[in-house]
C-alpha cells in the first residue's frame, strides 16, 4: 500500500520520476495503467467514496505508516488528508507518547489475524483534547493475498453507543415490549408489527402485513388513518389519543379502547426528511375506560336519586311525588317510561295466581319533552295481552327485560304498538313496585333504537328507582282510603 498525501489516492509521483509519462511523452513504462485516464478516474471514485463515508477511516502500510485519512476522521480529530498521510503510526499527534506503542501493536495486530478485531482508544485532537473513539481494524491483503497494511474505521464512541442503543431499542419493542408497536408505511399499511401488536389485532404477524386497516378494524378506520394522514403532515401530535376501534376476529368482532401515540418516521439519509411513514404504539385501555364510564354513571345515577328524594320530599301529593321520581330518572336513561298500578290497590304473593290488571297511572308525553302525566281516575285497566312484559313482571315480583332484537323497522314497529308502548320504541324494562310485602304494579323504561338495550346494570338502577315509586304509590293510596 503506497503513501498518499490525498485522501484515498495513490503514490503522487514526479514528472521525472519512472513510471509516469515525462513532458516529452515518453512510454508508460512499468506502471503503465496507473497514468493511464481510467486508473485516474478510479482514484477519484475512491477518494469520493472514502471522503463519503459516515464512520472515520485511515489506513497503514504494513511498516505502519499512514496511507490513507477520508474527511471524517479529519472532523473528529482536526488533523486533514495533508498533516496525517505519511506519519508513521500515531505517537506524537493522534496518541500520547506514553500510549503509543500499545496503540500500534493492536492496530497493526490485526493484520496477522482473522477478521476484524474491536477496540476502544483515546485519541488526541489537533486543538490537545481527547476523544475516545471505537475501531475496528482488519488486515489488507495484496495481490499475492499476503498481509499488505491495515484498515482501520472508527468513531466517537458515543455516537457508537447511541447507534446501538437505537438498534437495541427498536429490536426490543418489537420483540419484548408490552404495548403494540405497529410501522405504517407511507399507504398506510402495517409494515412491520411486534408480537403484542398482532395479539391485539387478533391476526399473525406476517398475516397483518401490507393489508389496509379497513381489513382488520370494523369500526374506528376513519378515525386511525385520519390519525395517521395528520402524522405523516404535520407531524407527532403533543399528547396521546384514545381511539375506540372494533377488531375483526374469527370470534367476532370485539369492541376496544386504545390509547395510541404516533411519530413520523423520516430517513436519517436524505438531505431533506422523506416520510417512511409512522410509529405507532398503543396500549388497551378498554378496562379502565370502561371503569371510568362505569364509575362515571354511577355517580351520575346516584345524584339523580338525590336530587329526586328532596323534590319529591317538597310535594303534598304522593302521587306527584311519584312522577318527579319517575321523571329525574328517565334523564339519560331512557326515552320513555310510564307506570301501572294493580287494579284494586295491591296484590299479595298469594294472589299471584289470580288474572291481575293493571291500570294507567302516569306516562311521560310521546311528543315535546316535559313532566310525566298523571292519569287513571277511570280506573279502565291496560289492555295488555296475555304474556306482556309487564304481567310477567308483576308474576314474578321481579325486572323483566324485552327487546325486538333484529326485526326489520316496521315490524319493530308493530311489535312495539302491540305491547301498547309508543311506535319508535325497540328496548324495554319493567321494575315490580313493591311495598310492605305488596306488589303495586309495574314501572316501565323504555328505549328507542337510538340507544342499546337495558343491561344489568340498568335494572339494578331501575329497581332503585321503583322502590321509592312504590313508597309513594302506597302512601296516596293509604291517604286515598282515609
Amino acid at each position: 500500500m503506497s503513501a498518499s498525501r490525498r485522501s484515498g489516492t495513490t503514490d503522487e509521483l514526479g514528472p521525472d520520476e519512472p513510471g509516469r509519462d515525462g513532458p516529452e511523452g515518453s512510454s508508460a513504462g512499468p506502471a503503465g495503467p496507473a497514468g493511464s485516464e481510467g486508473s485516474a478516474g478510479g482514484s477519484d471514485l475512491l477518494a469520493a467514496l472514502l471522503d463519503g463515508m459516515d464512520a472515520a477511516l485511515c489506513a497503514f502500510d504494513a511498516d505502519g505508516v499512514v496511507t490513507h485519512w477520508n474527511r471524517e476522521a479529519e472532523r473528529i480529530l482536526g488533523w486533514s488528508a495533508d498533516e496525517a498521510v505519511g506519519r508513521h503510526g500515531f505517537a506524537g499527534w493522534a496518541v500520547r507518547e506514553a500510549d503509543a506503542e500499545e496503540v500500534e501493536a493492536r492496530l497493526m495486530s490485526a493484520m496477522h489475524a482473522p477478521g476484524r478485531q474491536v477496540h476502544e482508544f483515546a485519541l488526541l485532537t489537533k486543538d490537545g483534547g481527547r476523544v475516545l473513539v471505537r475501531t475496528q481494524s482488519a488486515a489488507v491483503r495484496g495481490p499475492d493475498g499476503k498481509p499488505a497494511g491495515v484498515y482501520c474505521a472508527f468513531s466517537e464512541v458515543h455516537a457508537q453507543i447511541d447507534l446501538e442503543r437505537s438498534i437495541a431499542l427498536s429490536e426490543a419493542l418489537f420483540e419484548d415490549a408490552s404495548w403494540g408497536v405497529v410501522l405504517v408505511d407511507a399507504d398506510l399499511r402495517p409494515a412491520v408489527v411486534n408480537a403484542h401488536a398482532a395479539r391485539a389485532l387478533g391476526i399473525g404477524r406476517t398475516s397483518v402485513l401490507g393489508r389496509p386497516l379497513g381489513e382488520l378494524l370494523a369500526q374506528g378506520v376513519e378515525e386511525l388513518e385520519s390519525a395517521l394522514t395528520h402524522v405523516l403532515a404535520e407531524g407527532a401530535p403533543p399528547a396521546p389519543a384514545e381511539v375506540w376501534v372494533s377488531v375483526r376476529t374469527p370470534e367476532g368482532e370485539r369492541r376496544r379502547c386504545w390509547r395510541c401515540g404516533f411519530v413520523r418516521l423520516a430517513s436519517p439519509l436524505a438531505e431533506e426528511p422523506v416520510p417512511l411513514g409512522v410509529g405507532w404504539l398503543f396500549q388497551d385501555v378498554t378496562a379502565a375506560k370502561q371503569g371510568e364510564q362505569e364509575a362515571a354513571l354511577l355517580r351520575f345515577r346516584t345524584n339523580q336519586l338525590h336530587r329526586a328524594a328532596r323534590a319529591a320530599a317538597e310535594c303534598e301529593d304522593p302521587a306527584e311525588a311519584a312522577t318527579v321520581h319517575l321523571d329525574f330518572a328517565l334523564a339519560g336513561f331512557a326515552d320513555h317510561a310510564l307506570i301501572d298500578r294493580v287494579a284494586g290497590g295491591a296484590v299479595m304473593d298469594a294472589d299471584t295466581a289470580d288474572p291481575v290488571r293493571l291500570v294507567r297511572v302516569a306516562v311521560t308525553p310521546s311528543g315535546a319533552p316535559g313532566p310525566s302525566l298523571l292519569g287513571g281516575e277511570a280506573g279502565l285497566p291496560v289492555r295488555y295481552a296475555e304474556g306482556h312484559p309487564a304481567l310477567q313482571c308483576v308474576a314474578r315480583a321481579g325486572s323483566v327485560r324485552a327487546d325486538a332484537g333484529n326485526l326489520p323497522a316496521e315490524r319493530a314497529r308493530e311489535w312495539a304498538v302491540g305491547r301498547q308502548w309508543p311506535a319508535d320504541v325497540v328496548h324495554a324494562l319493567c321494575a315490580v313496585l313493591r311495598s310492605r310485602g305488596r306488589t303495586l304494579g309495574v314501572v316501565t323504561f323504555l328505549r328507542g333504537a337510538g340507544r342499546s338495550a337495558f343491561e344489568r346494570g340498568d335494572a339494578v338502577y331501575a329497581e332503585d328507582v321503583a322502590v321509592r315509586i312504590a313508597s309513594a304509590l302506597d302512601l296516596a293510596g293509604s291517604l286515598d282510603s282515609e
